[in-house]
């Protein structure tokens, strides 16, 4: 398959990345006939803190059955913790085709088909009606997205009145150089940064109104810092987010723990209610 032409897909994109994670589920010893999503848990929580920020952020608000739809989705973890965990109906989407094709294929692997879809789409355009659902989840999104009035502007037209978008985000102190490359992008050209005063204003101008937030800054450096204390004595694990991050991936890592340690990027997860 060539390489995509659209610079934030090509940035994520990794071949035959479903089949890879089988291979490093069996090196592992996991039965893939009964494999769980905690299995799963060391690749598909692309964001910082992993699947433990996943659950602390779901545990913020009530989500128990509730329609939610995972913007920038990835392999969709966060998606099958809230279907297993809450008995939510989830929709994941993403730019990326080879993200979406990994994110069936290990939905199905958990039997978890029935309660979550996946489309590749994009945050600018998404293609449902409005008012469609009850709770919109972001984690390390908007640091790819351009036009971020457009982002926010759909993410409240699918929302239902009363609706809530939670989000846990990377977001620019204000001060500092941003050197790459990053998690997220391989140079400044596709990466967005925002600072969360830019968007809380933007999220107030479309009539949300934040319900909690909270700085993430030093559970992230806590977080990395125990991550390469692990590299350092025992190298990377058989299932990691180096799958996704290929072999830069202690780079990207590096500069992004730089730049939390010296305030150029700050963290922050909050709820804000429509």
């Amino acid at each position: 398959m060539p390489t995509p032409s659209n610079p934030i897909i090509s940035h994520y994109h990794r071949g035959g990345l479903f089949e890879a994670i089988l291979r490093r589920l069996q090196e592992s010893g996991v039965d893939l006939a009964s494999v769980t999503p905690q299995d799963l848990a060391p690749v598909d929580e692309f964001h910082v803190r992993g699947a433990a920020v996943t659950k602390e952020l779901s545990g913020t608000v009530d989500l128990k059955g509730k329609q939610v739809l995972d913007i920038g989705c990835g392999l969709g973890g966060p998606c099958r913790f809230l279907a297993t965990e809450y008995g939510c109906q989830v929709t994941g989407i993403d730019l990326s085709p080879e993200f979406i094709r990994t994110a069936r294929a290990l939905t199905k692997l958990v039997g978890l088909d029935g309660q979550i879809t996946f489309l590749e789409a994009s945050a600018t355009n998404l293609p449902f009606p409005d008012a469609h659902f009850d709770v919109t989840w972001t984690q390390h999104v908007q640091m790819n997205v351009a036009n971020k009035q457009r982002f926010y502007s759909e993410m409240s037209r699918v929302l239902r009145p009363g609706g809530q978008f939670l989000y846990y985000d990377i977001f620019y102190s204000g001060t500092g150089t941003v050197t790459y490359p990053m998690p997220w992008a391989t140079d400044a050209s596709h990466s967005y940064l925002s600072q969360a005063a830019e968007v809380h204003a933007l999220l107030a101008d479309l009539g949300f109104r934040q319900k909690s937030k909270q700085d993430q800054t030093q559970a992230g450096i806590a977080f990395f810092e125990k991550v390469f204390q692990r590299l350092a004595t025992e190298g990377p694990p058989p299932l990691g987010l180096h799958l996704i991050m290929g072999e830069s991936t202690q780079q990207k890592l590096g500069n992004l723990l730089a730049h939390l340690r010296e305030g150029a990027l700050v963290l922050e997860s909050g709820v804000v209610v429509k």
